[in-house]
C-alpha cells in the first residue's frame, strides 16, 4: 500500500515554507572536520574515521554502522548540499514544478548534476512515500526536522526502513551543513575541501566587481503584501558581504510585529516599504520564479520615492539566491560579477 502524507498548502506555500526556513542566521563558512558539534545540534560519538559512529542530532540519536553507499534525501533543500560534496545519493524527494526547478521537481541549480549522477526522484511534490523509499533499499535516510519538506513526523517510520538522520537546515548555513553532512557520510574532508574551494573562488570573484551605491538590501517583492528583507545574518546577506557589498536591513520598527522572529527575514508591510527602505541606496530583487521582478518592485507607486527606485539601482538577484546550497550560491555570485565586473 501507498503511504503518503500529501501537504495542504498551495504551491507558492510550500516554497516560502521552504524559503524562511533556509533563510538562517550564518556563522560564515568557518567549518572544520574537526568540530564535534555545529548549529544544526549535530555530534559524533567515536573517531570521524571509524566507524559504527552515532549521530546525536535534534535529541534524536542515529547509529550508523557503516560507511553509507546508497543515501536517499527526504529533502531538497539538503540534496544540493550532499551533491556538492560527492554524497552517494540514489534518489531525493522532489518538490512540486515551479519557476525554480525542473520539470520534475528538482531545483535547477542542482537538478543537471543530479542527472549526471543518475539520481532518480524518490517521490514527488513532498508526498512521503516510505514504500518508495523502500524500493531504493537505502542504508542511510537523511531529511530535514524542518520546513515545507520536513519528515520528522515520520522518523520512526523512516528509521524502520534504515538508519536515518534529521538535521535543521534552518539552523545552519550550506557551509555547516556541509560539515555536518561530511561526518554522518564519512566525507569530512571532502566537505572540507568544498567549503575551502567556494571561499578561495569567491574571493576571486569579488576583486571583479565595481560596487554600486552602498549600502545595499536583497529582498522577495510581494506586490500588496509588501516585501520580505532579507537580514544581514542571512546567508543572502552573508554572500553580498562576502564580495564587498555594504548590507543594510530594515528597522524594526517597520518589520510586522509577528514576524519579527522569522530566522533570517524582516517582513514588512506595503504602507511600511519606503522607509524600511529608505536607507538602501541599492536594491537585489530575489525572484520565486516571475521573471522581470526588479521591474515590477521599481513599478510599484509607493517605492517611488526610495533613493535606489529613483536612483535606478533595483537589479535582479535570481532566482537562485532564493535557497541557497553551493551551487544556487556560485550561481548568485557569477550573476553579480556579470551586472557589476568593471
Amino acid at each position: 500500500m501507498r503511504r503518503s502524507l500529501r501537504p495542504t498548502a498551495s504551491i507558492l506555500a510550500a516554497v516560502v515554507a521552504l524559503a524562511l526556513a533556509g533563510c538562517s542566521n550564518s556563522s560564515g563558512s568557518d567549518t572544520g572536520t574537526g568540530n564535534t558539534e555545529s548549529a544544526g545540534n549535530q555530534k559524533t560519538s567515536g573517531s570521524t574515521e571509524g566507524w559504527p559512529r552515532t549521530v546525536e542530532h535534534g535529541g534524536r540519536s542515529t547509529e550508523i554502522t557503516a560507511k553509507p553507499t546508497r543515501i536517499v534525501s527526504t529533502s531538497p533543500s539538503l540534496t544540493g548540499t550532499l551533491l556538492a560534496i560527492g554524497v552517494p545519493v540514489v534518489a531525493s524527494a522532489a518538490t512540486t514544478p515551479s519557476g525554480m526547478t525542473d520539470s520534475q521537481g528538482f531545483f535547477s541549480q542542482w537538478s543537471g548534476v543530479a542527472a549526471d549522477r543518475g539520481v532518480e526522484v524518490l517521490y514527488r511534490n513532498l508526498e512521503l512515500d516510505l514504500d518508495a523509499i523502500e524500493t531504493f533499499e537505502p542504508d542511510l535516510i537523511i531529511g530535514s526536522a524542518n520546513g515545507g519538506d520536513s519528515t520528522l513526523d515520520a522518523y520512526a517510520q523512516l528509521s524502520d526502513i534504515a538508519p536515518t538522520v534529521l538535521l535543521d537546515y534552518g539552523a545552519s548555513s550550506w557551509e555547516e551543513l556541509a560539515d555536518q553532512l561530511g561526518t554522518v557520510t564519512g566525507l569530512e574532508s571532502e566537505a572540507a575541501d568544498t567549503v575551502d574551494e567556494y571561499d578561495s573562488w569567491v574571493t576571486t570573484q569579488a576583486a571583479k566587481i565595481t560596487l554600486p551605491e552602498q549600502p545595499v538590501t536583497a529582498l522577495v517583492y510581494m506586490g500588496a503584501d509588501g516585501v520580505w528583507t532579507f537580514r544581514a545574518d542571512s546567508p543572502q546577506g552573508n554572500l553580498l558581504a562576502s564580495l564587498g557589498f555594504t548590507y543594510a536591513e530594515p528597522a524594526e520598527q517597520f518589520v510586522a510585529p509577528d514576524k519579527r522572529g522569522a530566522s533570517g527575514v524582516a517582513i514588512v508591510s506595503s504602507e511600511n516599504m519606503s522607509a524600511a527602505l529608505d536607507g538602501s541606496q541599492t536594491l537585489f530583487a530575489v525572484s520565486m520564479g516571475p521573471k522581470d521582478v526588479e521591474k515590477q518592485l521599481a513599478a510599484d507607486p509607493l517605492l517611488a520615492n526610495q533613493p535606489a527606485v529613483k536612483g535606478d539601482r533595483v537589479y535582479p538577484m535570481g532566482t537562485a539566491a532564493f535557497r541557497l546550497d553551493y551551487f544556487s550560491a556560485k550561481q548568485t555570485v557569477e550573476s553579480l560579477v556579470s551586472t557589476f565586473g568593471g
